[in-house]
């Protein structure tokens, strides 16, 4: 494996899973975390820009530690980066995941107690009971109507990522605070229970062959370009999370296609059909 955003190896510990594939000085099996954050930012190097997020509840792996940051992979999508050290929790495996654009974690059974922390749709949380209304977890209390079991994916990516219209367009982005194009679509798959990675040129790769130019758009289709990736609503409107709005919205298909084709170094590969 040649893809560092997926390779557990921190440049001095890699994972035992990668031992007599790769020359590091040190193998180490990882301990479990979860990210107790209610989001955390993922790089490269410690402290370095972001390139992912992880959201609240999300399992990992740490393999490396220093200077109060830890290198970790993702169970999710095996995504690999260092994140604060601050933002790990013990492992706790969840149960139920955020399905409403964004929700509150109460310190109490109440919500006139006051907030710890906001949680994006997508977050996870392990449901330990239920006071009245607020499901009771093991960070906080939650209205039990925002969340879905994970063992009941959402019918339908579309209508996920039509939950964060509106939402502020953010370069690394995985949340309802913020969110870029691969990441809306990472959200969308995941939550209906479908793999996906984190980034449009993996996606691009991951969901099989292209479709004939004179097919016809349907909804759940995604249209790919470098460096870009956006879902059909139905045959004449996509959706996606993109620079020149700043936000997650609608543009016809056709005027989508033609301003980014006016866009210097542009390249449209095509669509593919995820389901």
């Amino acid at each position: 494996m040649t893809d560092r955003r997926l390779l557990p190896f921190s440049g001095r510990v890699a994972h035992v899973s990668l031992r007599g594939q790769i020359d590091a000085p040190a193998f180490s099996a990882g301990e479990p975390a979860r990210i107790g954050a209610m989001l955390a930012d993922l790089a490269p190097d410690p402290g370095g820009p972001r390139e992912r997020q992880w959201l609240h509840g999300a399992a990992v792996t740490v393999i490396d530690r220093r200077d109060g940051f830890a290198f970790a992979q993702a169970a999710l999508d095996g995504a690999c980066g260092w994140l604060p050290e601050a933002a790990l929790a013990a492992p706790v495996p969840a149960t139920h995941v955020v399905a409403s654009r964004g929700t509150h974690l109460y310190r109490a059974p109440s919500i006139k107690r006051g907030e710890i922390g906001a949680l994006s749709l997508g977050a996870r949380v392990a449901v330990l009971g239920q006071d009245g209304a607020l499901a009771r977890t093991a960070d906080g209390f939650i209205p039990a109507s925002h969340l879905r079991p994970l063992s009941e994916p959402e019918p339908d990516p579309v209508a996920v990522a039509e939950r964060l219209l509106g939402t502020p367009y953010l370069w690394g982005g995985n949340s309802a605070a913020g969110i870029d194009c691969s990441g809306l679509v990472q959200l969308a798959f995941t939550l209906a229970g479908r793999a996906c990675p984190a980034d449009s040129d993996q996606q691009r790769a991951a969901f099989g062959d292209f479709l004939p130019e004179a097919a016809l758009t349907e909804r759940g289709d995604l249209f790919f370009w470098s460096g870009h990736v956006a879902i059909a609503l139905d045959d004449s409107t996509l959706l996606h999370a993109n620079g020149h709005a700043m936000q997650v919205s609608r543009e016809p298909i056709g005027a989508c296609l033609a301003r980014i084709a006016a866009t210097e170094g542009s390249r449209y590969f095509g669509r593919k059909r995820p389901f």
